[in-house]
């Protein structure tokens, strides 16, 4: 990652964002002034803003600070070559505000000043945003979003599974899994109990046929269950208000269902241009979701990171480990970027499923007693090294490479596996 100082900028800029404007301190290097101004947030003024900046100082590098890393903000000044943009954490532009202001007083133009201050004196230590090409950060969003969709279908199908269980529990009985078009279709059809036992036993048949359920001991117990079963409540009071809520979130959940799918296939579209593709689709039990996540958590600049540590730390899987006086205590990293270390944990817990030594370790680390969220995350913290390895030297992953490597070393989780 290249190094940066004060010296390699004319002016060092902070920027205190907000939805609707942004208060700035502009700080020329060299001297003892600043400027604050306010701009709005709208594409024109930020791009009359740049202008400005680029012809007050013409061929030189302007550094700016922010306490950003995404959004729209970002994205707008990004594309503009004498910007170099750095990233500080808001904690500790409020935890220096507050060390030198014990008041607790707080305006705009003093936290762009803060973060001026900061980048003048620790500018080798904050993060430069170095934008990936589009088509990584297309796939970055992509798969991002389609985590969050994915949560959103999860907390409305407990929400239709509380509201089904008031009025019309037998339908859960008949469909395990909800999030399939087969489920929602048959609650917008027969919305009820009373619906559903009117429906004559072909058209239940010919329904099921028609969704691909082809499997007759499914669909004869589930007629069995129609015929032989008996409404939780006649109340009407609790029939009507429920099945309609039913109804409203069975559509919106459809709209998600397709939304998904629609992610899907772009995903599957942007992950197949990737060069990388061939060692991330190498990963145990990444499959077609988790691989594309894996590609975008280590992105393709290979300068990004000088060792598997500062990624470790960086996704919140290495933990922190603190000391004062004579005592020493380990603790969860509180402040990384959330959806990375999800899609580490996530992965790691599926490679269990598919890879040898992985399982072992599992084993060997639940025989200790050890808790399995814990284990997941030292699991995840094994798996970023050997991941970084064959990403820097793109090659993909290779189980008996690894498994020989384990056994020239005489690894005792081998012979973990091999005794249990």
């Amino acid at each position: 990652m290249k190094a940066y100082n004060v010296d390699n900028f004319a002016v060092l800029i902070g920027i205190d964002w907000a939805d609707k404007k942004h208060d700035i301190c502009e700080h020329p290097t060299g001297t003892n002034k600043y400027h604050y101004t306010v701009i709005k947030h709208t594409p024109e003024a930020l791009h009359e803003w740049a202008m400005d900046i680029k012809q007050r100082y013409p061929e030189q590098k302007i550094a700016i600070v922010c306490e950003l890393k995404k959004g729209p903000l970002i994205y707008a000044l990004a594309k503009y070559d004498h910007l170099t943009l750095f990233t500080v954490n808001p904690c500790a532009v409020a935890k220096y505000r507050q060390a030198f202001t014990p008041s607790g007083a707080k305006d705009d133009p003093s936290d762009a000043f803060v973060q001026v201050e900061i980048l003048t004196l620790h500018m080798n230590k904050l993060s430069v945003i170095e934008p990936e090409p589009a088509a990584m950060r297309t796939l970055s969003q992509l798969v991002e979003y389609r985590r969050s969709l994915v949560q959103d279908s999860v907390d409305l199908s407990n929400k239709i599974t509380a509201t089904l269980k008031n009025y019309y529990p037998q339908a859960l009985e008949w469909f395990k899994e909800k999030d399939t078009y087969i489920f929602c279709d048959f609650i917008q059809k027969w919305p009820s109990l009373t619906a559903v036992k009117k429906a004559r036993k072909q058209t239940l048949l010919d329904f099921f046929e028609s969704h691909n359920s082809h499997y007759c001991t499914v669909n004869n117990a589930r007629l069995d269950s129609i015929k032989n079963s008996m409404p939780l409540t006649l109340d009407e009071g609790v029939i009507v208000p429920n099945q309609m809520l039913v109804e409203v979130l069975i559509m919106q959940f459809k709209v998600l269902l397709k939304g998904i799918e629609k992610l899907d296939k772009a995903i599957k579209s942007a992950y197949k241009a990737q060069q990388d593709k061939k060692i991330f689709d190498s990963l145990p039990g990444a499959g077609p979701q988790l691989a594309p996540r894996l590609l975008v958590a280590f992105g393709s600049n290979r300068a990004r990171y000088n060792d598997a540590a500062e990624l470790q730390k960086y996704a919140g899987i290495a933990p922190v480990i603190e000391r004062s006086g004579q005592k020493m205590w380990t603790h969860w990293r509180y402040s990384c970027p959330t959806f990375l270390r999800q899609t580490f944990v996530e992965w790691a817990g599926f490679s269990i499923r598919y890879s040898f030594w992985a399982k072992a370790y599992y084993e060997q680390q639940k025989a200790k007693g050890k808790p399995h969220n814990s284990i997941i995350r030292s699991l995840a913290f094994k798996w970023i090294r050997i991941v970084f390895r064959c990403w820097k030297t793109n090659k993909p992953y290779d189980e008996s490479t690894y498994l020989a490597a384990l056994k020239r070393r005489g690894s005792p989780l081998l012979k973990f596996a091999i005794n249990s």
